[in-house]
């Protein structure tokens, strides 16, 4: 135990913050360990803890991070907001009523052996999000767009024919189990290393054409650029605007709803923090590979800990409120005309 607790504070502080939440808010919270990671002497387990309403056709929000090891920020931010939840809880009569309208699901950390060994992939080299068995629609960039060359290299999707890697499939058991049946479920996936902008992107990472909800994403995006007039400064796009990609477990997981469950609405999200204006304040974070991708300045971080908070609680309500602002049959025509013509335009 001791020396778990050792190996754990010194590669992997997360994740004792996470089983501190988990026992400080057990009463309100529901856990399971869908997959464990094997790393030398211990295991680290890939947590998914689920609070609010138990009806199978509540709505649910899925919130997914630590994707990519290196990028442990986003774990960070989703544990900022589990932690303002659980301590709410203990006084907020207001959050209990909503949380009996809605179902949070959380996997805070699906890639704990990447987060152990500071590498963007999984311990067996393969970068989760480019593992699903989705090729893209024409050229992607150069080993960013993921290839299939060396585990050694960056952005590997690892053999053709392989199945996905486990913590890839644990991903897809619990937003297939979870998230499909509802009727209306949206995720949200914390990344950080792109621009100086923060982004919400959607799919399709695969290609250029429209996902059948674009005009779900483009009212959710005036929703929230209407209620939030002043507030922090989101660039809300298809992933494919700024690159294409391999082998996207979002597309897949996405293009798979579309199959699984028609009458239903999914819309899968990422939160793309922008990393480059933390190198461009303090240049001296390019001396460290994991700078590029996390805040070091410990201000900064803060920041950055609570100004994406109003963002989830703005996708909770979005989501337990689905009925008041998804468009009708009428409107997603017009919906999806003006947002293929606010992104797509150029391609026409």
């Amino acid at each position: 135990m001791e020396e778990r607790l050792y190996l754990l504070q010194r590669h992997l502080p997360e994740l004792l913050e996470l089983e501190s939440l988990i026992r400080h808010g057990k009463r309100h919270l529901r856990v399971s360990t869908v997959h464990d990671v094997p790393m030398g002497k211990i295991s680290l387990p890939i947590k998914v803890i689920e609070m609010g309403s138990t009806a199978p056709r509540a709505p649910v929000i899925g919130f997914f991070g630590g994707v990519h090891g290196v990028e442990r920020i986003g774990s960070q931010v989703l544990m900022s907001w589990l932690h303002s939840l659980i301590h709410r809880l203990q006084w907020d009569d207001q959050l209990h009523r909503r949380l009996e309208q809605v179902r949070l699901v959380f996997m805070p950390m699906i890639n704990p052996g990447g987060i152990w060994n500071r590498t963007r992939s999984n311990p067996n080299g393969v970068d989760l999000m480019r593992n699903a068995p989705v090729d893209a629609m024409g050229k992607v960039p150069f080993l960013v767009g993921g290839h299939r060359i060396s585990r050694h290299l960056p952005w590997y999707r690892g053999k053709s024919g392989d199945p996905m890697e486990p913590e890839a499939q644990a991903v897809a058991r619990v937003v297939q189990e979870k998230l499909f049946p509802a009727p209306f479920s949206m995720s949200i996936d914390c990344h950080s290393g792109f621009g100086r902008r923060d982004r919400i992107w959607c799919c399709y990472a695969r290609s250029h054409r429209p996902i059948p909800h674009i005009g779900e994403v483009y009212r959710l995006k005036q929703t929230l650029e209407g209620t939030y007039p002043h507030h922090h400064p989101y660039l809300i796009e298809p992933q494919s605007v700024n690159y294409t990609t391999h082998g996207d477990l979002w597309d897949y997981l996405y293009d798979d709803a579309q199959e699984k469950a028609p009458a239903h609405t999914f819309l899968p999200f990422t939160l793309e923090m922008g990393s480059w204006l933390w190198v461009r304040k303090n240049p001296r974070q390019m001396l460290d590979f994991f700078g590029y991708f996390n805040p070091v300045i410990s201000h900064r971080h803060h920041r950055v800990l609570r100004q994406h908070l109003p963002l989830f609680e703005f996708l909770t309500a979005m989501t337990a409120n689905a009925g008041n602002w998804l468009p009708s049959a009428s409107e997603r025509k017009t919906l999806a005309h003006q947002a293929i013509q606010h992104w797509f335009h150029h391609q026409a």
